[in-house]
């Protein structure tokens, strides 16, 4: 069986998922390099695993989530430069075969994310 990440985020300042937010993922090393680029669904995740199969591998990862971009899009007026740009978490994968779910939960001003299942 092989591992896989996923995400799921929420928009608290609306109290619903963030739909159409946008998010990248990236692999830290000597070189910090993009693997892909996602848009969360009506449902505030990634339609199907961020990473998974062979590219699932232990080592630093990083998301970037776009939230000022989301937040503009959907009405909330942001001083320039808005608090909250692009939201990064760094996090790590020791285990191949386990399921990595980071949710985000964010406002324009805050924001808190966990390990979840």
């Amino acid at each position: 069986m092989s591992g896989k990440l996923t995400t799921h985020v929420l928009d608290t300042t609306h109290g619903r998922p963030a739909t159409g937010l946008a998010l990248r993922l990236y692999r830290v090393g000597d070189v910090i390099e993009q693997i892909c680029a996602k848009t969360t669904n009506d449902d505030g995740r990634v339609d199907g695993p961020i990473l998974d199969g062979d590219n699932f591998t232990p080592g630093k990862y990083r998301l970037s989530f776009e939230v000022a971009a989301y937040f503009r899009a959907q009405g909330v007026a942001l001083p320039q430069p808005p608090f909250l740009d692009i939201v990064t978490i760094d996090f790590g994968i020791t285990d191949a075969a386990a399921h990595y779910h980071v949710p985000l939960l964010v406002s324009p001003y805050g924001y808190s994310t966990y390990r979840g299942s």
